[in-house]
């Protein structure tokens, strides 16, 4: 369930807002969305894996955070975050 490291490093790569950058809110939000996305199949396959289940609950939450967070600090980032994300319909 873990993100393979060429994985990870490409969504790094992708969202960092400068060289070198692994912790800007960007990045994380795109790391626990890519989190969040493979328990979501996991827990497909396995629906009484409440331990998991609560995992997920406590990435979204986390994930809901910095996002209320960038909203709050640089709405323009936030925006464009949702946006390639494709997080909000």
């Amino acid at each position: 369930m873990a993100i393979p490291a060429d994985r990870k490093a490409e969504i790094i790569r992708t969202f960092a807002t400068h060289p070198g950058d692994s912790g800007s809110p960007e990045v994380q939000v795109a790391l626990l969305s890519e989190h969040v996305n493979n328990l979501t199949e996991h827990l497909k396959l396995h629906r009484k894996d409440y331990i998991s289940r609560r995992g997920l609950l406590m990435m979204v939450g986390t994930r809901s955070k910095l996002l209320k967070y960038l909203r709050r600090r640089e709405p323009a980032r936030y925006t464009a975050l949702v946006e390639k994300l494709g997080l909000r319909k």
